[in-house]
């Protein structure tokens, strides 16, 4: 008999390096890099330079994805040409749904992203919505739209696995 037992994921220790430890001192949020802002002390998190930091970072990715939707505007309106055969013409429909779908899931993150910097405004982000505790720096540089901390975030996902919410 074999047991499928569920394996929790090993956390990731992320190290923080002490050298850069006071660099944000003297540095604008927008020159920050992700190491040093990872550097920085517990005690200063969400300070206003991280969260000068965070609304920088997500306002770049807002400009990228809605940057990417002009061009995918342009793409498809440049493909209508009427391929006569069948198989070229499955190709690009394929493609274009492709497009369209990752361009779908992009406008759904523009929401989060939105979402995100009004939790900035507020003094509510990077704090879990579930728990209120801080979801943590290396978290945000990774998703910088998570709402919720790792440990609710395993959670919820246990629970929709095994109810299937």
């Amino acid at each position: 008999m074999s047991s499928t037992a569920s394996v929790q994921p090993k956390p990731v220790l992320v190290k923080k390096n002490p050298k850069l430890a006071d660099h944000w001192k003297t540095k604008s949020a927008e020159e920050l890099s992700d190491a040093e802002v990872l550097a920085m002390p517990d005690s200063e998190y969400m300070n206003e330079k991280q969260r000068a930091f965070f609304r920088h970072k997500l306002l770049q990715l807002k400009q990228e994805i809605l940057q990417s939707a002009g061009e995918t505007t342009e793409h498809l309106r440049e493909d209508t040409v009427v391929v006569p055969d069948p198989a070229d013409r499955a190709t690009i429909e394929e493609e274009h749904a492709l497009e369209l779908r990752t361009r779908d899931r992009e406008r759904k993150l523009l929401k989060k992203i939105d979402q995100s910097l009004a939790r900035i405004d507020s003094g509510d982000y990077g704090y879990c919505d579930e728990t209120g505790e801080p979801i943590g720096v290396a978290r945000l540089l990774a998703r910088p739209t998570a709402t919720l901390s790792l440990e609710a975030q395993q959670r919820r996902e246990l629970k929709q696995k095994l109810f299937g919410d």
